[in-house]
């Protein structure tokens, strides 16, 4: 066993330096953290609809789809909040497959985190620019955080990483809205026992510092679906299943308790044609339940400017090079439907 040390990572002051963020861009981002705030508050009526490719595997592809996102957002302000789903990192079950940008900035190319830190940093930035939107971010790995603290106003732990302490110390100081999603066991438990931990005060090393945090009251929980021993998908979408963990959220004594329902991945069977059903039926069930209406923020939904997934070599634009998602013209028409319903 060994280690080949590669090449030496620059510091987030080296990155930001670099790359800063303008003072009117900070200004976008405030006004947009406070609409968000707002919702999870329970101060606004408006719904939040995280949505977006799998992956963000190329910059261009990605910016196109958020500047059609952008265009639509206007159409639906009133009603709907977007927030583009621009995962850089990828968490692989078995350890193969592309990890996401921040590993590999070209998904045809070799892996090169250096390049992929800087790669991922001028994506965000370049669409808050061009498009006025912040951004939803996976956070798989807690170090890396710091590299974008200034531009993302949203940030998920997946399924495989909400059991992990040093992702839930580092959601407690955070300033933004972080969303735990059941594990793919679906224990309930688990999930609820990370947003409690994420919500109180925190002493701990991040980054080769002592830290201490305040906790993050915007910490909630993300319904994924679930498999069980035999491969079998379990969906947790249905009115049933959000009633009972709105109940454990109470008892738990959450303040502004809050679900987001992810409508992909487990919920589907990973059938990603079913993501207008299921997201339909989550927004009946909420015009059906005042407890529902209060708890449920938002949805969870993977799309891309073409339907379908390709191989990594796939030559496609704007084609999913991990999971299938709607097409551009889908999706356009799910937003629009669920705003409706808002």
């Amino acid at each position: 066993m060994s280690f080949e040390y590669m090449r030496k990572i620059p510091s987030v002051i080296d990155i930001l330096h670099e790359m800063p963020l303008s003072d009117k861009l900070k200004k976008v981002k405030q006004e947009r953290d406070k609409l968000i705030f707002d919702i999870f508050q329970g101060k606004s009526s408006r719904f939040l609809v995280i949505i977006g490719p799998c992956s963000a595997d190329n910059e261009d592809a990605v910016c196109e789809y958020v500047a059609r996102l952008a265009k639509l957002q206007d159409e639906v302000k009133d009603k709907l909040i977007l927030i583009p789903r621009v995962y850089t990192n990828k968490p692989r079950t078995t350890g193969e497959g592309y990890k996401g940008m921040m590993h590999q900035p070209d998904p045809k190319g070799k892996p090169n985190i250096v390049e992929g830190l800087k790669a991922l940093r001028r994506m965000h930035i370049r669409l808050l620019r061009e498009s006025g939107l912040t951004s939803a971010d996976e956070m798989l790995y807690p170090g890396n955080y710091p590299y974008l603290e200034d531009i993302i106003s949203y940030v998920a732990v997946g399924a495989r990483s909400v059991e992990n302490q040093q992702h839930r110390l580092t959601i407690s100081g955070l300033d933004i809205p972080a969303g735990m999603k059941n594990p793919t066991s679906g224990d309930l438990t688990v999930m609820l026992n990370s947003v409690q931990a994420a919500r109180v005060p925190h002493s701990f090393i991040y980054r080769g510092w002592e830290v201490k945090t305040s906790g993050n009251p915007f910490v909630h929980c993300i319904l994924r679906g679930a498999m069980n021993q035999y491969g079998r998908y379990i969906p947790n979408y249905h009115y049933e299943d959000m009633m009972s963990l709105v109940d454990m959220c109470h008892k738990r004594a959450f303040d502004n308790p809050a679900v987001i329902v992810d409508t992909n991945h487990a919920n589907s069977g990973k059938r990603f044609e079913e993501q207008p059903r299921i997201a339909k039926e989550v927004m009946r069930s909420i015009a059906n339940s005042r407890s529902l209406r209060n708890a449920v923020k938002g949805l969870m939904i993977e799309s891309y400017l073409e339907e379908g997934s390709q191989d990594v070599s796939g030559r496609v634009f704007g084609k999913s090079i991990t999971d299938p998602c709607l097409g551009w013209e889908d999706s356009k028409k799910l937003v629009l439907k669920l705003a409706e319903y808002v």
